[in-house]
């Protein structure tokens, strides 16, 4: 069987500004010719296929496109992530054609859509983006613990249990969840609880392929007994994605479960690109190969020049961020010394031992915490 592995589309996204909706379409356009052309037989998206729980017409209309295209030629298989709202992208899932599966509810995990190849059926099981505080009473008469490993780790019992009774057959879970050993991005939403965010890759085994979202670079992680991938995003939506080299997985699925990966790259609209010069250098013509880029721009002059930003737009229609880092100063790796997937809370926490002299107590980093999980819910719900 050929399965299509795609994810994080955000649909709706904007870079620094900018509307990527000519970019988004440009890479569904891609995605339909490569499931024609590849004759897939089935295209998994994992999740974050919106960027907002409340996305704007244009994205609706962008997906509705999309998926009437893709299922003509393919089965579609998708599950909402966290910045999905499962309730509206779940709309309807029931009265959907055939060949497009949206499973957004938890209570139906454990319940595949199976596709029949040659070499038998294959089930799919779709789990949605489980948010702890949300989920943690679905599985069971008493709460499970409040953490991400919990909730996947009951959510996929009852998977297994199903399976156990599929006589042999080969499975694919398509998750979306940020699993140990997965190398984060800068511009994936935050989704501690109670400060973890991962799951170990342990719960995965035994299927025959893991489809992941949520990681935005594409990755294989390999445990001894499954292959787990996230395809990652179709286009960057951040400087610190410039080098990824986005795709999609296509994934050959053999008689005995075995796998066979293949890495199709994205379309590219436009790259991003940085350089870091005074405003002399950046101005004289070394850099013409980047004017068609969307740049950040670092200028090291020690005193800021006098018109900076309209000289470099104009040289630089595309520039995106500039910044003045004079000479003898910070360098820009150096500017900030966070990483990306840093706990808020412990930054948070490194700022209040800064300002006021001492670390703070445990009563306030726990008041620190629950603000800050109070406000992502807050946001995410937007």
């Amino acid at each position: 069987m050929r399965i299509l592995h795609t994810s994080d589309w955000h649909l709706g996204r904007t870079l620094h500004g900018v509307d990527l909706t000519e970019h988004h379409a440009a890479f569904l356009e891609h995605l339909v010719e490569v499931v024609r052309e590849r004759a897939v037989d089935v295209v998994v998206v994992a999740g974050d296929v919106y960027d907002r729980a409340v996305p704007a017409v244009p994205s609706v209309r962008l997906l509705s496109d999309a998926f009437a295209r893709l299922s003509d030629l393919a089965t579609v298989i998708v599950t909402p992530g966290n910045h999905d709202s499962a309730t509206r992208l779940g709309f309807a899932a029931g009265l959907m054609r055939p060949s497009l599966r949206i499973l957004a509810s938890v209570d139906d995990v454990a319940e595949p859509v199976v596709v029949t190849d040659s070499d038998g059926p294959v089930a799919f099981y779709g789990v949605p983006y489980l948010n702890p505080d949300d989920v943690r009473y679905a599985f069971g008469a008493e709460p499970l613990p409040r953490s991400h490993e919990a909730v996947m780790a009951a959510a996929l019992a009852g998977v297994r249990d199903n399976l156990a009774g599929r006589d042999g057959a080969r499975s694919v879970v398509v998750a979306h969840a940020f699993v140990v050993g997965g190398a984060a991005s800068e511009s994936e939403r935050d989704i501690r609880v109670g400060g973890v965010d991962s799951v170990p890759t342990g719960l995965f085994d035994g299927f025959s392929y893991v489809a992941l979202g949520h990681l935005h670079g594409q990755q294989t992680l390999r445990s001894d007994r499954a292959v787990i991938r996230y395809s990652g995003s179709p286009l960057a939506f951040s400087f610190g994605e410039r080098t990824q080299v986005k795709s999609t997985t296509l994934i050959e699925l053999a008689a005995d479960g075995s796998v066979a990966l293949e890495q199709i790259p994205a379309p590219v609209p436009r790259r991003l690109s940085e350089i870091t010069g005074d405003l002399a250098d950046l101005l004289d013509g070394r850099h013409d190969d980047v004017v068609d880029d969307w740049l950040r721009i670092f200028v090291t002059d020690a005193v800021h020049p006098a018109g900076l930003h309209a000289l470099l737009r104009e040289r630089f229609p595309h520039v995106l961020a500039i910044q003045h880092v004079p000479t003898g100063g910070l360098a820009p790796s150096e500017r900030r010394a966070i990483a990306v997937d840093a706990d808020p809370v412990e930054v948070a926490t490194g700022f209040v031992e800064y300002a006021a002299g001492a670390a703070p107590t445990g009563v306030e980093i726990a008041v620190l915490r629950s603000a800050y999980e109070r406000a992502r819910s807050a946001e995410a719900s937007d």
